[in-house]
């Protein structure tokens, strides 16, 4: 009689189930990050930029309108903008006419938009100092910010400043 003697598998072979198994744990992984990927890229979406197109383009011809009337004024309007200590962005803006005097009568709105995620964005309360001057602060952390600047008399605004900055 022949005896029949059993294979053994040696230590640390290839076989087929640890193919199957490397192979499933492959994919599972890249399925992993892939559904971790989409998650995160849908909960951090700040929103849609325009609901309406047409109306985005109807207010752009509005925008021009008031860009030339705003150039016709010949005002002179700063700002500067810096972080104090305890982390507050201090914000004093001026307004003066074409012939350097302060402007009276006007209110002023400020604002810090965060250049990718309008979630981030801040009022920035103004109150008057003087004729023509501003001051407000407002709490916000360091970064690239798009600081706008409205100036109105009584309801119309009439003027508006938009300006990257950067508070360290």
């Amino acid at each position: 009689m022949n005896a029949v003697t059993p294979v053994r598998k040696k230590r640390g072979e290839l076989t087929g189930f640890k193919v199957l198994v490397w192979l499933v744990a492959f994919f599972a992984v890249i399925f992993a990050v892939n559904a971790l990927m989409v998650r995160e890229a849908i909960s951090t979406f700040g929103g849609v930029e325009t609901s309406s197109s047409y109306q985005a383009g109807l207010l752009f011809e509005k925008n021009v309108g008031a860009a030339e009337r705003q150039n016709a004024l010949h005002w002179q309007v700063s700002g500067r903008l810096a972080r104090d200590a305890s982390g507050r962005a201090e914000l004093d803006v001026s307004a003066r006419d074409d012939n350097g005097a302060p402007i009276s009568g006007l209110t002023a709105d400020a604002r810090l938009e965060h250049p990718a995620n309008e979630r981030f964005d801040h009022v920035v309360p103004l109150l008057a100092v003087a004729a023509g001057h501003f001051h407000g602060a407002v709490p916000t952390q360091a970064g690239q910010w798009d600081l706008v600047i409205d100036l109105y008399r009584g309801n119309a605004r009439l003027f508006r400043s938009r300006s990257r900055v950067i508070l360290r």
